[in-house]
């Protein structure tokens, strides 16, 4: 049985879900967060890095800041795409104020950024706000 490795975003515990399971749900093991949401969560460095690492599925953060007017504006837009593509990837924010090394480590001149992490690596990364759609074609690539 093939299995698709997933870091719970909430408490940041990795778990093993059995790949014919990833549409039913999948709850993490340590405190029953759903894996797999049409929520936006958010998350701190060491989380990031452990999902940005090893997971299965593609991760698409929002690095933002609670200051920035382009990141208010595309906050409801990235929790649309988020919702359209539920199941496909999975959605996270980081906020920069709260975790700037995370956001130096990443090389974010300018919020918000999303950057697409897939396989292990950062497979492509968008500035500047966007429309619900334009993230949803952009993470789809």
């Amino acid at each position: 049985m093939t299995h698709a490795r997933l870091t719970c975003l909430s408490c940041g515990q990795a778990n093993r879900v059995p790949a014919d399971r990833l549409s039913a749900g999948p709850k993490c093991g340590t405190c029953g967060a759903p894996l797999i949401s049409d929520r936006v969560a958010g998350i701190d460095p060491a989380i990031l890095a452990k999902a940005a690492r090893d997971d299965a599925m593609p991760l698409v953060v929002d690095f933002w800041a609670p200051g920035c007017g382009p990141c208010r504006m595309i906050a409801p837009e990235f929790a649309r795409a988020a919702t359209d593509l539920s199941g496909r990837a999975r959605f996270a924010k980081l906020n920069t104020e709260d975790h700037p090394q995370a956001a130096q480590a990443h090389g974010i001149r300018g919020i918000p950024t999303m950057i697409l992490f897939e396989g292990g690596r950062e497979a492509r990364r968008q500035s500047g706000a966007l429309r619900a759609g334009q993230i949803a074609d952009w993470v789809r690539g």
